[in-house]
C-alpha cells in the first residue's frame, strides 16, 4: 500500500481518505501511527505490575498453603485444557513461580520500552496462552477470563512490533542513518 497521494474510490467526497472529513488527511495517518501506543504502555505496566506482584507475595512463591501457587495449579489440573502444563508447573511450583514472575517483568520492561518488541509481544502472548489453556480455561462463559483477552490484546503487538517512543525505531533510524548493523 502506497502512503503517498490517496485516491477517492468511493465516491463519498473525502470519507475514504482525500483530505477531509473524519477518513482522510493528516489527523488519520497520525492516529494510525500512534493507535497501539497506549495498548503498549498498558500491557507493558499490566505485565511489570504482575512480575513484581508475584514476586513480592511470599505466599504465592510456596509449593503449599493458602495463595501458593502450588495449591492454585492443583485446583486448576483436571479442568485445565492442557493438564500437561499444569503438571509441568506442579514439579516445582515455586521455580515456575519465579520463571513467570520474571518473565512478565522482561516481557513489560522491553515492551515499555520498545526494545524487541515483536519479541517481547510474543513472550507477552505465549504467557497469556498458557494462563488461558490452564488456569482460565473453566472460567464461563468464557469472556470472564482475562487471559484470553490480553492474548488477542499482545497479537496486534506481535504484528506491529514498537513502531513509536520505542528503542527499536531509535535503533533502526540509527542503522538506516549511519548504514551500520541494528545492533553492531
Amino acid at each position: 500500500m502506497a502512503h503517498g497521494a490517496r485516491v477517492d474510490r468511493t465516491g463519498a467526497g473525502g470519507l475514504s481518505g482525500g483530505g477531509g472529513g473524519l477518513g482522510g488527511g493528516p489527523w488519520r495517518e497520525s492516529a494510525a501511527r500512534y493507535a497501539l501506543l497506549p495498548l503498549r504502555l498498558f500491557l507493558g505496566a499490566t505485565f511489570v505490575y504482575a512480575g513484581v506482584d508475584k514476586l513480592t507475595d511470599p505466599s504465592f512463591l510456596a509449593a503449599n498453603g493458602s495463595g501458593s501457587l502450588g495449591e492454585l495449579m492443583r485446583a486448576v489440573r483436571d479442568g485445565a485444557a492442557i493438564p500437561a502444563l499444569v503438571d509441568l508447573a506442579l514439579k516445582n511450583p515455586v521455580g515456575f513461580g519465579y520463571a513467570i514472575a520474571v518473565g512478565e517483568i522482561a516481557v513489560g520492561v522491553a515492551t515499555l520500552v520498545g526494545l524487541l518488541g515483536r519479541l517481547a509481544a510474543f513472550g507477552g502472548a505465549l504467557i497469556s496462552l498458557s494462563l488461558w489453556l490452564t488456569v482460565s480455561w473453566q472460567t464461563t462463559p468464557y469472556y470472564y477470563g482475562n487471559d484470553l483477552a490480553y492474548l488477542m490484546a499482545w497479537v496486534p503487538m506481535v504484528v506491529a512490533g514498537a513502531p513509536m517512543y520505542s528503542l527499536d525505531a531509535k535503533l533502526a533510524s540509527r542503522r538506516d542513518r549511519l548504514g551500520t548493523p541494528l545492533y553492531g
